[in-house]
């Protein structure tokens, strides 16, 4: 019944987006960032003075990391972040907005307006990160140091930005040029080869942003360190268990665990490995925007009771990063992620969105040394994020008990953070099991999303779409 649905709704808005195909991708040309050409051919860059001087290049990154802030994928508004979580079991959604209620109900169909944003976004970024590449790799004015940390950064990028499109969408294509004519007709490649493609771009992300000798103090734009803590994760979701323990050691000798659970999301946090600028103006993250319930009736987003109930009694992280408000008549009560402050007449902003943090890279260790059968690494890795939340060591002994708890820490450390725990019940093969008994419309081939059906009717080589849909 549920593929019949999406084909209904598929069908009869057809002439339409075809009419939409031409208009979208002249847009996403002309929007990519203001050094690329917006006529054609959308391939050559306007000047090469652009990477005669690191103020521009500098520029050109700060509009691209603009972009991934403000819109798509990793944005606070529209990204993996609130979807995600309506999507697995983390936050009930309380709205009518009808592109939410698909993900809330497990109903994505392919003309489903956020999953072509998404897609269309991450490629637009996709683009300026090769525009970026292609004239730092013709440039020869830029000094070695400033040429080698922004190649790495946009490297970084390229390699992030598909690491998100392969996680939701699986077999993608993998943009390495500007050359329109062929990116127009290009085909997906099987996940495998993506996350190898990806993992390629990251070790020479990291060797040419190693070289690097300029401070970042603020951890706003990403450095080795950021493309240390992305391999560590692939590493792990891809099961190369020395591998991701490896790079997680890395990070855990050289950052150090913020105390106070309070301060955790402060962008001061020594923590934090790479967060994205809150922006121009002081004011609140969009985290905090969209996930604080201002009032019953009006929230859109609340924890469920299965997450709520995941907390053990004594855990920091439940009385510091969970509020809750209720209705004037008192007779419900709601809670909500306060990990991040709503901050109203502040003169600084006081925090940013945390794309990585260390307390992620004791967990990857922990769960990488359980299958590598040092139970006792793993232990004391997963005893010092639980003791920073007040808790007592565990003292599971065995594989299958330690990885039932270090899931279990994930989704009580990580919850409403980047999608984690979607990304968690999807690599360890329990969606369906979790999911399955919560989600009435729950299918199967519903651990990954719909090709965008503009993009398919657009490029027919993006065909077969994927299962279920």
């Amino acid at each position: 019944m549920k593929i019949i649905l999406k084909y209904m709704k598929m069908k009869w808005t057809s002439s339409f987006r075809k009419t939409i195909v031409a208009i979208w991708a002249l847009i996403g040309f002309v929007g990519c960032t203001d050094f690329v050409e917006a006529d054609p051919p959308q391939n050559i860059m306007i000047s090469e003075t652009v990477f005669e001087d690191a103020s521009t290049v500098e520029s050109a990154m700060a509009d691209m990391y603009v972009s991934m802030r403000e819109n798509g994928m990793i944005s606070g508004n529209y990204g993996f972040t609130t979807r995600l979580a309506i999507y697995s079991d983390e936050l009930d959604y309380y709205g009518f907005n009808t592109r939410l209620l698909e993900f809330y109900q497990n109903q994505v169909l392919s003309p489903n307006a956020e999953v072509l944003s998404w897609w269309s976004e991450a490629y637009a970024v996709v683009y300026s990160a090769n525009a970026i590449v292609e004239g730092l790799e013709e440039s020869t004015d830029l000094e070695e140091d400033e040429r080698n940390r922004f190649l790495g950064q946009a490297l970084f990028v390229r390699g992030f930005i598909h690491s998100l499109l392969v996680s939701v969408f699986g077999d993608v294509p993998y943009i390495t040029s500007t050359d329109y004519a062929p990116n127009n007709q290009v085909s997906r490649m099987p996940e495998v080869l993506v996350y190898d493609r990806i993992i390629s771009d990251l070790e020479r992300a990291e060797e040419l942003m190693g070289m690097s000798t300029i401070e970042n103090e603020e951890r706003t734009v990403p450095d080795s360190f950021a493309a240390k803590a992305l391999l560590a994760r692939l590493y792990l979701y891809t099961e190369q268990w020395e591998l991701a323990s490896t790079e997680a050691t890395e990070l855990i000798e050289a950052f150090s665990l913020e105390d106070e659970l309070g301060m955790v999301f402060l962008k001061g946090s020594p923590e934090t490995i790479w967060q994205l600028h809150h922006g121009e103006f002081p004011g609140n993250t969009q985290e905090a925007s969209q996930l604080i319930i201002p009032s019953i009736p009006g929230q859109s987003f609340a924890l469920t009771n299965g997450l709520m109930s995941a907390f053990e009694d004594g855990d920091g992280r439940r009385s510091e990063w969970v509020d809750s408000i209720m209705n004037a008549e008192e007779t419900i009560t709601l809670y909500f992620p306060h990990k991040y402050k709503a901050q109203f007449d502040v003169t600084e902003s006081l925090e940013h969105s945390i794309q990585f943090r260390l307390a992620e890279q004791y967990l990857i260790r922990s769960e990488s040394r359980t299958h590598l059968g040092d139970l006792v690494g793993a232990r004391k890795d997963l005893n010092v994020i639980r003791n920073r939340a007040g808790l007592q060591d565990i003292m599971a002994d065995s594989e299958s008990g330690l990885l039932e708890a270090i899931l279990t820490e994930r989704r009580v450390e990580l919850f409403t953070e980047q999608g984690h725990r979607w990304f968690d019940l999807k690599r360890t093969d329990r969606a369906t099991l979790v999911l399955g008994m919560l989600k009435p419309y729950w299918e199967d081939s519903d651990t990954l999303l719909p090709i965008p059906e503009m993009e398919l009717e657009a490029n027919p080589n993006l065909l077969p779409q994927n299962q279920g849909y």
